[in-house]
């Protein structure tokens, strides 16, 4: 197999051309941050914006990464394993290592000649000459003796490598293990999940089920056991893991609806709900800033998060072709809370897509996130997306077709959205707004599906 030094700069590569974020040596520390957050939510597995830099060199470490960071990320480009990987990437002539090369004579004279000690049987003869008996009693065992002294190094540590080979757990094989789950309820939040799992085959309790892409979301459980229960506070589209020794060997998807739009407050780990009925107010939706109060929710010196979400089965609505307007405004510009920050998401199974909205002098604080593609106002122009005030609604519209994507804000051109959109189903609209908004109409649609919400 290829030598792990050989396939990274492949691996760069690929990363670069599948973030779309061109020159990886122009990355920033917030790329790598994002991109921890990427490769999470795509294969359930976390790497460390530290651990990325390290692998693109930008870290100074003189190791190699370790199996565990080459299968994950290679894992996020579509690849099995890194076996997988290597196999299916030859190895180029000009990549070789200059140290496993074959050692062959050559001709060609070297800059700085090696220093070769010259061998006992070629040393300067001396004054008396030596005695001719002596010759072949003892030369030709010199050449014996010191091959004796290679091999009892390799004597001595043999034995202590197949201890060490026998002493090492083979990898957990996903036909061993079961995982199933069922959820308390339909659709509606708080939702218990119960899991059902066979772990029995695995060689000791290192067993851990993982919610979802959250990895503080996650929790030991015993090999002999065969249920765990988890609850869910928000809705959303998750990816469960069963894992053996850090491995993943089986997952599957759970969809968390919100039985209809649903507003909370965020807050870890339980949100504040309200009912939809008291967020709808003459043919808007939204949470007023005297219900906040209400609840006891401070909204200085750090404003709250206020979510209205709705996540459901629209049908089939799919992210590489569809349609999606609607008006909303954030209603709450007091200190902290100046920028007004907002996000509108677009939930897809395993990826999602948002897209920001804030008053004009904090554009460079927001990113774009359209399913794979990213960027933000960091190292781009985002300030088509920043508005003068929130004093009247803002009308948004997303045109997706044919692997490119308009966004219009106030009907006029925002952003495109060139590459890198990938086909997923649609299956959730939110809305986060920093301190609290609302939300005048919503419409979605696609080729054979369709949905709007006036809210009357």
């Amino acid at each position: 197999m290829h030598t792990d030094e050989t396939l990274i700069p492949q691996v760069i590569r690929l990363f670069e051309e599948k973030t779309g974020w061109g020159d990886s040596s122009n990355w920033t520390n917030q790329d790598f941050l994002r991109l921890s957050d990427l490769i999470r939510e795509n294969t359930g597995v976390t790497l460390s914006h530290v651990t990325l830099k390290r692998v693109w060199g930008k870290v100074k470490y003189d190791s190699l990464p370790n199996t565990h960071t080459l299968n994950t990320l290679v894992q996020f480009l579509g690849y099995d394993s890194w076996r997988d990987f290597s196999v299916r990437h030859p190895q180029q002539p000009n990549q070789v290592p200059t140290q496993q090369s074959t050692p062959t004579e050559t001709h060609q004279p070297s800059p700085v000649p090696p220093a070769i000690p010259t061998p006992p049987a070629q040393s300067t003869p001396s004054v008396t000459p030596p005695i001719p008996p002596a010759q072949p009693l003892f030369l030709p065992q010199r050449p014996i003796l010191k091959k004796v002294w290679i091999f009892i190094p390799v004597l001595i540590l043999l034995p202590l490598l197949l201890l060490l080979l026998h002493g090492q757990k083979p990898s957990p094989q996903p036909r061993d293990y079961a995982f199933s789950s069922k959820k308390a309820v339909t659709s509606g939040l708080p939702n218990s999940v119960v899991f059902d799992y066979d772990a029995s085959r695995s060689p000791d309790d290192s067993v851990v089920i993982q919610q979802s892409w959250d990895t503080t979301r996650r929790v030991k459980v015993s090999k002999l056991d065969h249920e765990h229960t988890s609850v869910y506070y928000y809705p959303d589209f998750y990816h469960a893991t069963l894992q053996v020794h850090n491995h993943v060997v089986k997952t599957h998807n759970i969809l968390i609806g919100s039985n209809g739009w649903l507003p909370l407050v965020e807050q870890d780990p339980v949100p504040v709900y309200f009912k939809k009925e008291e967020a709808l107010h003459d043919g808007k939706i939204g949470l007023s800033i005297d219900q906040i109060k209400q609840k006891n929710i401070q909204l200085q010196p750090s404003p709250p998060t206020v979510m209205i979400t709705n996540v459901r089965d629209f049908g089939e609505i799919y992210s590489d072709h569809f349609t999606f307007e609607t008006a909303f405004k954030n209603d709450y510009s007091e200190g902290s809370a100046a920028c007004q920050l907002s996000r509108i998401y677009l939930l897809c199974e395993g990826t999602a897509i948002w897209i920001p909205v804030c008053s004009k002098g904090c554009i460079s604080t927001v990113d774009l996130f359209f399913t794979y593609y990213y960027t933000s106002g960091k190292r781009e122009d985002l300030s088509a997306f920043g508005v003068p005030n929130f004093n009247d609604y803002v009308k948004l519209r997303v045109e997706s077709d044919s692997g490119q994507a308009k966004i219009l804000v106030n009907d006029k051109l925002a952003y495109t959205v060139k590459r890198h959109i990938i086909r997923s189903k649609i299956i959730g609209i939110m809305y986060r707004f920093q301190g609290t908004g609302s939300i005048d109409y919503v419409s979605l649609s696609g080729a054979k599906a369709s949905y709007r919400d006036d809210f009357n």
